[in-house]
């Protein structure tokens, strides 16, 4: 692997954006192919996943990382589009009505982003007809729906409801999410899964696509 490769891979695990912003820009002016510098990225994303599930990272240390990985995305996404490189797929996400959390959903869309994704955030109390305007714009294959508390849950089947009158639920497969969310749940509402953190999110979100 390239050097600035490796410290790409190295800054990211380390949480250093500084370094991996520094690295990026050195990579493209060694004329690395961006989907190289990309991938390099994405699998040190999955690393940090990986880490997070085996208990050796926490929260912080993948914030850190994942803003780490969008600080040379930024360099990057320029030259991604300049060379054609399609996203793995479009996905629009937001918190749903009634509720203002917004950290899960956060780290679940730089997860997402780290594994090559592009991501659309709708932001935090986003109403029903919000998603159905977003899928309608940007037609998503996923549609990532989050809620941290009891009482702002039922917004996601009255939010799957809506998209099934607009005629969109066959074109999308959702995703939900927060502390109180179960598979049961998921199962019950007719959303096609969750997952319990960011790195599992960004896992079954590429199986889904």
């Amino acid at each position: 692997m390239n050097n600035s490769l490796e410290n790409i891979t190295r800054g990211i695990l380390d949480g250093n954006q500084s370094l991996v912003s520094a690295q990026v820009q050195a990579a493209l002016t060694d004329k690395i192919e961006p989907r190289s510098i990309l991938d390099a990225m994405t699998s040190a994303m999955a690393e940090v996943g990986r880490l997070f599930e085996e208990g050796e990272f926490f929260v912080p240390e993948m914030l850190v990382a994942a803003r780490a990985m969008q600080g040379g995305l930024v360099i990057l996404k320029p030259q991604l589009v300049a060379a054609d490189v399609q996203p793995v797929g479009k996905v629009i996400i937001g918190t749903v009505r009634g509720d203002l959390h917004d950290i899960g959903k956060n780290l679940v869309s730089m997860m997402m982003e780290g594994a090559g994704f592009e991501i659309h955030d709708l932001g935090v109390d986003v109403p029903p007809e919000k998603f159905v305007d977003a899928i309608k714009e940007i037609n998503p294959q996923l549609v990532c729906m989050s809620a941290l508390l009891t009482t702002t849950m039922t917004n996601m089947p009255a939010t799957i409801d809506a998209i099934k009158q607009a005629g969109l639920r066959d074109k999308v497969k959702i995703l939900i999410g927060g502390a109180p969310v179960t598979e049961a749940y998921a199962n019950q509402i007719g959303a096609d899964g969750t997952a319990q953190d960011a790195s599992q999110a960004a896992r079954l979100a590429a199986t889904l696509v």
